[in-house]
């Protein structure tokens, strides 16, 4: 889970948990690389496209949802999934309670930060910061 939490963007818990030939941990990936390549693109003159690219890092907010997901999981589904083979169980308990709230606040703030100023470009043209 905190993998999903902290490089959820990069895909790297698809990486840890289905290996490298995850098409989806790939696509985080890219996604991660478009996500920067329009923060780069955003300094000069540039479109309404870039600027949304730019105000929605698509991959990070998957990766907290994927978070949410894997923490609200129960263990024995979980085991069931993962650890067949390791003989290993999980064993869940408060903390991953907390960073499932603290996951969730971030998100949902991030995400509607991003919706603001996306609001404030469409109707202001940016005038307003």
């Amino acid at each position: 889970m905190l993998l999903a939490v902290f490089l959820g963007g990069t895909g790297a818990h698809r990486f840890y948990l289905h290996g490298k030939h995850d098409f989806l941990a790939w696509n985080y990936l890219l996604a991660l690389l478009l996500f920067i390549f329009a923060l780069i693109v955003t300094r000069g003159p540039h479109s309404w496209t870039i600027s949304v690219l730019a105000l929605f890092p698509i991959s990070i907010y998957l990766g907290w949802i994927e978070a949410l997901v894997i923490g609200l999981t129960p263990d024995e589904k979980w085991d069931a999934r993962f650890n067949t083979q390791s003989g290993q169980t999980s064993n869940s308990r408060w903390p991953i309670a907390v960073l499932l709230v603290l996951t969730f606040a971030i998100g949902i703030t991030a995400f509607l930060v991003s919706i603001a100023r996306a609001i404030d470009l469409f109707l202001t043209g940016g005038a307003f910061g």
